[in-house]
Protein backbone atom coordinates (compact mmCIF):
# COMPACT_ATOMS: atom_id res chain seq x y z
CA UNK A 1 0.00 0.00 0.00
CA UNK A 2 1.55 2.85 -1.32
CA UNK A 3 1.37 6.63 1.00
CA UNK A 4 -1.32 8.03 -0.86
CA UNK A 5 -3.80 4.87 -0.66
CA UNK A 6 -3.27 4.73 3.68
CA UNK A 7 -3.94 8.40 3.78
CA UNK A 8 -6.75 7.75 1.47
CA UNK A 9 -7.86 4.81 3.65
CA UNK A 10 -7.18 7.25 6.85
CA UNK A 11 -9.61 9.71 5.90
CA UNK A 12 -12.02 6.78 5.31
CA UNK A 13 -12.47 6.23 8.80
CA UNK A 14 -10.88 9.96 10.64
CA UNK A 15 -14.68 10.58 10.85
CA UNK A 16 -15.29 8.08 13.11
CA UNK A 17 -11.64 8.19 15.30
CA UNK A 18 -12.37 10.64 17.99
CA UNK A 19 -13.04 8.03 20.76
CA UNK A 20 -9.69 6.31 19.51
CA UNK A 21 -7.84 9.18 20.02
CA UNK A 22 -9.00 9.62 23.92
CA UNK A 23 -7.46 6.28 24.19
CA UNK A 24 -4.30 6.62 23.08
CA UNK A 25 -4.03 9.56 24.57
CA UNK A 26 -5.29 8.24 28.02
CA UNK A 27 -2.89 4.63 27.04
CA UNK A 28 0.40 7.10 26.32
CA UNK A 29 -0.79 8.71 29.63
CA UNK A 30 -0.86 5.57 31.80
CA UNK A 31 1.59 3.59 30.22
CA UNK A 32 3.96 6.01 28.03
CA UNK A 33 3.74 3.52 24.85
CA UNK A 34 3.01 6.50 22.03
CA UNK A 35 0.12 4.39 19.73
CA UNK A 36 0.25 5.39 15.67
CA UNK A 37 -3.25 5.07 14.95
CA UNK A 38 -2.32 4.51 10.98
CA UNK A 39 0.16 1.80 11.99
CA UNK A 40 -2.27 0.30 14.58
CA UNK A 41 -5.23 -0.01 11.79
CA UNK A 42 -3.96 -0.70 8.04
CA UNK A 43 -0.75 -2.11 8.66
CA UNK A 44 -1.74 -5.29 7.99
CA UNK A 45 -3.30 -3.92 4.84
CA UNK A 46 -0.15 -2.30 3.69
CA UNK A 47 1.62 -5.33 4.50
CA UNK A 48 -0.57 -7.87 2.65
CA UNK A 49 -1.63 -5.18 -0.30
CA UNK A 50 -5.14 -5.49 0.19
CA UNK A 51 -7.32 -3.55 -2.34
CA UNK A 52 -9.74 -0.85 -0.62
CA UNK A 53 -13.12 -2.31 0.21
CA UNK A 54 -16.75 -2.29 -0.82
CA UNK A 55 -19.12 -4.23 -0.19
CA UNK A 56 -16.52 -7.21 0.00
CA UNK A 57 -13.95 -6.66 2.59
CA UNK A 58 -10.41 -6.02 1.69
CA UNK A 59 -9.24 -9.52 2.80
CA UNK A 60 -12.18 -11.09 0.96
CA UNK A 61 -13.68 -13.19 3.11
CA UNK A 62 -16.85 -11.09 4.25
CA UNK A 63 -19.66 -9.41 1.97
CA UNK A 64 -22.38 -7.13 2.82
CA UNK A 65 -25.67 -8.42 1.29
CA UNK A 66 -28.55 -6.39 0.67
CA UNK A 67 -31.90 -7.94 2.12
CA UNK A 68 -35.87 -7.67 1.98
CA UNK A 69 -35.09 -5.11 4.56
CA UNK A 70 -31.64 -3.84 4.90
CA UNK A 71 -28.18 -4.98 4.94
CA UNK A 72 -26.00 -8.22 6.41
CA UNK A 73 -22.55 -9.21 6.52
CA UNK A 74 -21.87 -12.70 5.93
CA UNK A 75 -18.09 -13.57 6.35
CA UNK A 76 -16.51 -16.81 5.18
CA UNK A 77 -13.41 -16.58 6.88
CA UNK A 78 -12.55 -20.21 7.29
CA UNK A 79 -12.59 -23.39 4.94
CA UNK A 80 -15.81 -24.86 7.12
CA UNK A 81 -17.77 -21.58 6.40
CA UNK A 82 -17.78 -22.38 2.81
CA UNK A 83 -18.44 -26.20 3.76
CA UNK A 84 -21.79 -24.90 6.28
CA UNK A 85 -22.61 -22.68 3.32
CA UNK A 86 -25.34 -25.08 1.78
CA UNK A 87 -26.65 -25.45 5.25
CA UNK A 88 -27.89 -22.44 5.22
CA UNK A 89 -28.81 -21.70 2.12
CA UNK A 90 -31.18 -24.61 2.88
CA UNK A 91 -32.42 -22.71 5.91
CA UNK A 92 -32.75 -19.34 4.24
CA UNK A 93 -34.43 -21.35 0.61
CA UNK A 94 -33.71 -23.75 -1.18
CA UNK A 95 -29.61 -25.47 -1.46
CA UNK A 96 -29.45 -24.53 -5.49
CA UNK A 97 -30.26 -21.02 -5.03
CA UNK A 98 -27.14 -18.90 -4.33
CA UNK A 99 -26.76 -16.16 -1.77
CA UNK A 100 -27.36 -13.55 -3.18
CA UNK A 101 -30.73 -14.52 -3.96
CA UNK A 102 -31.16 -16.22 -1.04
CA UNK A 103 -30.31 -12.68 1.20
CA UNK A 104 -32.84 -10.72 -1.23
CA UNK A 105 -35.62 -13.07 -0.14
CA UNK A 106 -35.18 -12.70 3.64
CA UNK A 107 -34.65 -10.27 6.14
CA UNK A 108 -31.45 -9.03 7.47
CA UNK A 109 -31.93 -10.16 10.86
CA UNK A 110 -33.01 -13.80 9.99
CA UNK A 111 -29.87 -14.01 7.33
CA UNK A 112 -27.45 -12.93 10.18
CA UNK A 113 -29.49 -15.70 12.50
CA UNK A 114 -29.73 -18.38 9.57
CA UNK A 115 -26.23 -18.04 9.26
CA UNK A 116 -24.95 -18.07 13.18
CA UNK A 117 -26.78 -21.33 13.65
CA UNK A 118 -24.61 -23.00 11.39
CA UNK A 119 -21.48 -21.53 12.58
CA UNK A 120 -21.05 -18.81 9.93
CA UNK A 121 -19.98 -15.04 11.03
CA UNK A 122 -22.82 -13.05 10.23
CA UNK A 123 -24.62 -9.79 11.42
CA UNK A 124 -27.53 -7.41 10.31
CA UNK A 125 -26.21 -4.04 10.17
CA UNK A 126 -26.17 -1.85 12.89
CA UNK A 127 -27.70 -4.11 15.10
CA UNK A 128 -25.01 -4.11 18.00
CA UNK A 129 -25.69 -0.28 17.76
CA UNK A 130 -26.57 1.85 20.92
CA UNK A 131 -26.84 -0.44 24.02
CA UNK A 132 -23.88 -2.96 25.29
CA UNK A 133 -21.15 -0.45 26.45
CA UNK A 134 -17.98 -1.49 24.84
CA UNK A 135 -15.96 -2.81 28.01
CA UNK A 136 -17.98 -4.08 31.25
CA UNK A 137 -15.85 -4.21 34.33
CA UNK A 138 -17.24 -6.81 36.82
CA UNK A 139 -15.18 -6.83 40.37
CA UNK A 140 -13.80 -10.55 41.00
CA UNK A 141 -11.10 -10.26 43.37
CA UNK A 142 -9.64 -8.27 46.14
CA UNK A 143 -7.65 -5.00 44.75
CA UNK A 144 -3.98 -4.12 44.94
CA UNK A 145 -2.35 -1.44 42.69
CA UNK A 146 -0.15 -2.42 40.46
CA UNK A 147 2.26 -1.06 37.37
CA UNK A 148 2.20 -2.84 34.63
CA UNK A 149 5.52 -2.91 34.41
CA UNK A 150 7.15 -6.39 35.08
CA UNK A 151 3.73 -8.22 35.35
CA UNK A 152 3.15 -10.73 34.10
CA UNK A 153 0.43 -11.61 31.06
CA UNK A 154 -0.68 -14.54 29.59
CA UNK A 155 -2.26 -14.20 25.89
CA UNK A 156 -4.54 -17.09 24.85
CA UNK A 157 -6.26 -15.02 22.02
CA UNK A 158 -5.48 -15.29 18.48
CA UNK A 159 -6.00 -13.80 15.37
CA UNK A 160 -5.64 -9.66 16.03
CA UNK A 161 -7.62 -7.78 18.83
CA UNK A 162 -6.39 -9.47 21.72
CA UNK A 163 -2.42 -9.86 20.61
CA UNK A 164 -2.47 -6.09 19.90
CA UNK A 165 -3.73 -5.68 23.32
CA UNK A 166 -1.11 -7.94 24.55
CA UNK A 167 1.69 -5.75 22.41
CA UNK A 168 0.70 -2.52 24.03
CA UNK A 169 0.90 -4.36 27.35
CA UNK A 170 4.12 -5.56 26.11
CA UNK A 171 5.50 -2.20 25.11
CA UNK A 172 4.95 -0.94 28.72
CA UNK A 173 6.90 -3.43 30.38
CA UNK A 174 4.55 -6.38 30.90
CA UNK A 175 6.30 -10.04 30.14
CA UNK A 176 4.15 -11.33 27.60
CA UNK A 177 3.61 -15.34 27.16
CA UNK A 178 1.45 -16.29 24.28
CA UNK A 179 0.11 -19.83 24.39
CA UNK A 180 -0.93 -22.08 22.00
CA UNK A 181 -2.90 -25.04 21.67
CA UNK A 182 -1.25 -27.45 20.05
CA UNK A 183 -5.14 -28.70 18.51
CA UNK A 184 -6.18 -24.98 17.70
CA UNK A 185 -2.78 -23.05 16.57
CA UNK A 186 -3.50 -19.15 16.28
CA UNK A 187 -4.83 -18.44 12.55
CA UNK A 188 -2.82 -15.58 12.05
CA UNK A 189 0.05 -17.66 11.00
CA UNK A 190 -1.79 -18.25 7.84
CA UNK A 191 -1.31 -14.59 7.20
CA UNK A 192 1.50 -12.33 6.57
CA UNK A 193 4.70 -13.34 8.33
CA UNK A 194 5.67 -9.80 9.32
CA UNK A 195 2.45 -8.70 10.76
CA UNK A 196 2.51 -11.78 13.11
CA UNK A 197 6.05 -10.96 14.25
CA UNK A 198 4.86 -6.98 14.88
CA UNK A 199 2.07 -8.14 17.07
CA UNK A 200 4.51 -10.32 19.32
CA UNK A 201 7.46 -8.97 19.18
CA UNK A 202 9.23 -9.79 22.22
CA UNK A 203 6.96 -12.20 23.54
CA UNK A 204 7.76 -16.02 24.87
CA UNK A 205 5.55 -18.40 23.14
CA UNK A 206 3.94 -21.59 24.53
CA UNK A 207 2.22 -24.61 23.07
CA UNK A 208 0.77 -26.70 24.93
CA UNK A 209 -1.84 -29.39 25.18
CA UNK A 210 -4.93 -28.43 26.79
CA UNK A 211 -6.48 -30.89 27.67
CA UNK A 212 -2.92 -32.20 29.50
CA UNK A 213 -3.91 -30.24 32.84
CA UNK A 214 -0.75 -27.98 31.78
CA UNK A 215 -2.89 -24.76 31.08
CA UNK A 216 -3.42 -24.27 34.61
CA UNK A 217 0.23 -24.03 36.19
CA UNK A 218 0.82 -21.10 33.19
CA UNK A 219 -1.99 -19.47 34.61
CA UNK A 220 -1.15 -19.79 38.64
CA UNK A 221 1.93 -17.43 37.65
CA UNK A 222 -0.23 -15.30 35.81
CA UNK A 223 -1.37 -11.71 36.77
CA UNK A 224 -3.28 -10.63 33.81
CA UNK A 225 -5.01 -13.01 31.05
CA UNK A 226 -6.35 -12.13 27.66
CA UNK A 227 -8.78 -14.65 25.64
CA UNK A 228 -11.33 -14.30 23.28
CA UNK A 229 -12.68 -17.93 23.85
CA UNK A 230 -15.87 -18.88 24.72
CA UNK A 231 -16.40 -18.97 28.35
CA UNK A 232 -18.14 -22.75 28.49
CA UNK A 233 -14.88 -24.03 26.40
CA UNK A 234 -12.24 -22.67 28.50
CA UNK A 235 -14.44 -24.06 31.95
CA UNK A 236 -14.87 -27.31 30.23
CA UNK A 237 -10.86 -27.35 30.59
CA UNK A 238 -11.19 -26.32 34.11
CA UNK A 239 -10.37 -22.69 33.88
CA UNK A 240 -12.67 -20.13 35.39
CA UNK A 241 -12.36 -16.27 35.79
CA UNK A 242 -13.83 -16.07 38.53
CA UNK A 243 -11.68 -18.09 40.45
CA UNK A 244 -8.17 -16.81 38.82
CA UNK A 245 -9.25 -13.56 39.88
CA UNK A 246 -10.20 -14.25 43.47
CA UNK A 247 -6.84 -16.80 43.98
CA UNK A 248 -4.74 -13.24 44.46
CA UNK A 249 -5.40 -9.80 44.90
CA UNK A 250 -4.77 -7.18 42.25
CA UNK A 251 -4.91 -9.95 38.84
CA UNK A 252 -7.13 -9.05 35.82
CA UNK A 253 -8.79 -10.96 33.32
CA UNK A 254 -9.51 -9.66 30.24
CA UNK A 255 -12.44 -11.78 27.78
CA UNK A 256 -12.76 -10.53 23.95
CA UNK A 257 -15.95 -11.84 22.79
CA UNK A 258 -17.94 -10.54 19.51
CA UNK A 259 -20.85 -9.61 21.22
CA UNK A 260 -20.68 -10.07 24.90
CA UNK A 261 -19.62 -13.25 27.17
CA UNK A 262 -23.47 -13.61 27.84
CA UNK A 263 -23.88 -14.20 23.80
CA UNK A 264 -22.79 -17.49 21.89
CA UNK A 265 -22.57 -15.88 18.79
CA UNK A 266 -18.87 -15.79 16.95
CA UNK A 267 -17.39 -12.86 15.40
CA UNK A 268 -14.51 -11.29 13.08
CA UNK A 269 -13.54 -7.96 12.54
CA UNK A 270 -15.05 -7.26 9.74
CA UNK A 271 -18.81 -8.49 10.12
CA UNK A 272 -18.49 -7.23 13.72
CA UNK A 273 -17.82 -3.79 12.39
CA UNK A 274 -21.02 -4.11 10.35
CA UNK A 275 -22.90 -4.88 13.45
CA UNK A 276 -21.87 -2.11 15.27
CA UNK A 277 -22.71 -0.19 12.59
CA UNK A 278 -18.82 1.29 11.88
CA UNK A 279 -19.59 1.46 7.65
CA UNK A 280 -19.40 3.86 4.86
CA UNK A 281 -21.40 4.57 2.37
CA UNK A 282 -21.16 4.77 -1.75
CA UNK A 283 -22.04 6.99 -3.85
CA UNK A 284 -25.95 5.90 -3.93
CA UNK A 285 -26.18 5.87 0.04
CA UNK A 286 -25.30 1.94 0.20
CA UNK A 287 -23.02 0.11 3.20
CA UNK A 288 -19.28 -0.45 2.31
CA UNK A 289 -17.09 -1.76 4.59
CA UNK A 290 -14.23 0.78 6.05
CA UNK A 291 -10.76 -0.08 6.58
CA UNK A 292 -9.50 -3.83 7.45
CA UNK A 293 -11.40 -6.04 10.09
CA UNK A 294 -11.84 -2.40 11.84
CA UNK A 295 -13.54 -3.83 14.80
CA UNK A 296 -10.30 -6.20 15.40
CA UNK A 297 -7.47 -3.25 16.01
CA UNK A 298 -10.48 -0.92 17.56
CA UNK A 299 -11.49 -3.78 20.29
CA UNK A 300 -7.29 -4.17 20.92
CA UNK A 301 -6.93 -0.49 21.75
CA UNK A 302 -10.03 -0.82 24.39
CA UNK A 303 -8.88 -3.64 25.24
CA UNK A 304 -5.49 -1.98 26.59
CA UNK A 305 -6.67 0.82 28.01
CA UNK A 306 -9.08 -1.13 29.98
CA UNK A 307 -6.54 -3.09 31.81
CA UNK A 308 -4.24 -0.24 32.14
CA UNK A 309 -7.20 1.50 34.32
CA UNK A 310 -7.87 -1.45 36.04
CA UNK A 311 -4.41 -2.23 37.55
CA UNK A 312 -3.94 1.86 38.50
CA UNK A 313 -7.61 0.96 40.30
CA UNK A 314 -6.36 -2.34 41.89
CA UNK A 315 -7.72 -5.22 39.38
CA UNK A 316 -9.82 -7.49 40.60
CA UNK A 317 -11.70 -7.18 37.41
CA UNK A 318 -13.25 -9.28 34.92
CA UNK A 319 -13.45 -6.94 31.84
CA UNK A 320 -15.53 -7.93 29.02
CA UNK A 321 -14.63 -6.71 25.78
CA UNK A 322 -17.21 -6.67 22.80
CA UNK A 323 -16.02 -6.38 19.26
CA UNK A 324 -19.51 -5.13 18.42
CA UNK A 325 -19.92 -2.78 21.02
CA UNK A 326 -16.32 -1.08 20.39
CA UNK A 327 -17.28 -0.83 17.02
CA UNK A 328 -20.73 0.89 18.01
CA UNK A 329 -18.83 2.96 20.41
CA UNK A 330 -17.02 4.43 17.34
CA UNK A 331 -19.88 4.39 14.50
CA UNK A 332 -22.05 6.76 17.11
CA UNK A 333 -19.05 9.30 17.65
CA UNK A 334 -18.85 10.64 14.12
CA UNK A 335 -20.82 11.34 10.63
CA UNK A 336 -20.80 8.88 8.09
CA UNK A 337 -18.82 9.88 5.15
CA UNK A 338 -20.67 10.56 1.90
Amino acid sequence: MKNAALRSWMAEVDPFLGPLHTIVDDIADRTGVLVDLPTVLFLRARLAGLPPPGRTSAGGSCRLLETADGWAAINLARPEDQASLPALLALLTAPDTDLVTAAAGTTARRLADSAQLVGIAAAALGSAGGGRAPVHARLHGERHPRPLAGLRVVDLSALWAGPLCARLLGLAGARVTKVESTMRPDGAWSGHPEFYRWLHHGHDGLVLDFASGALADVLDRADVVIEASRPRALRRLGVHAEEFLAARPGRVWVGITGYGRDDDRIAFGDDAAVAGGLTGRDARGAPVFLGDALADPVTGLYAAQAVARSLAAGGGELLCVSMAACAAALAGSGSRPC
